[in-house]
């Protein structure tokens, strides 16, 4: 299995470069991981509710085009369902056995995900209920695919 994530935005904090960088180093050791930034499209203040899905749906044709076809998408929102580490490492494992090759994992911008990224997506996860930065969601989602895969190799780190 590939993992793809996907963020809307690049990632401009230092410290949560960091972290990324840490756990994307400690995933590769048990799987094939790319990170992808699509760029945020401008929305100038002040702007009506038209003009602010249009620029979603910028950022959705982008966010497609590296989503591709034959991937399994997985798109983090507010509204997916809320997943506890152990379940996640099962139902990444359950997805490994049923023979799916690449997961593509797609954080949003300050806005969300446009309709047409939440319709394509095969799932929609919640990594809380509360509101994170994309830059913190792609920290957060690391640590809990790493964690994942600790679980699933039987390893210490999850207790």
């Amino acid at each position: 299995m590939l993992i793809e994530v996907i963020t809307v935005g690049a990632v401009r904090e230092p410290y949560l470069k960091e972290g990324i960088a840490d756990y994307v180093r400690r995933l590769r050791r048990y799987v094939p991981l790319t990170l992808s930034e699509v760029p945020t499209a401008r929305i100038p203040p002040g702007v009506d509710r038209a003009e602010v899905e249009a620029a979603k749906a910028r950022e959705a044709r982008a966010v497609l085009r590296h989503l591709g076809q034959g991937a399994y998408g997985i798109a983090l929102d507010e509204r997916g369902e809320m997943l506890d580490s152990p379940q996640l490492a099962h139902w990444l494992n359950d997805l490994a056995a049923k023979g799916v090759g690449r997961v593509v994992f797609v954080i949003g911008g300050a806005r969300g995900l446009a309709s047409e990224v939440l319709d394509r997506a095969d799932f929609r996860l919640s990594l809380s209920r509360l509101t994170f930065t994309h830059e913190m969601a792609c920290l957060i989602l690391l640590e809990q695919l790493y964690r994942a895969f600790k679980i699933n190799r039987g390893e210490p780190y999850h207790y």
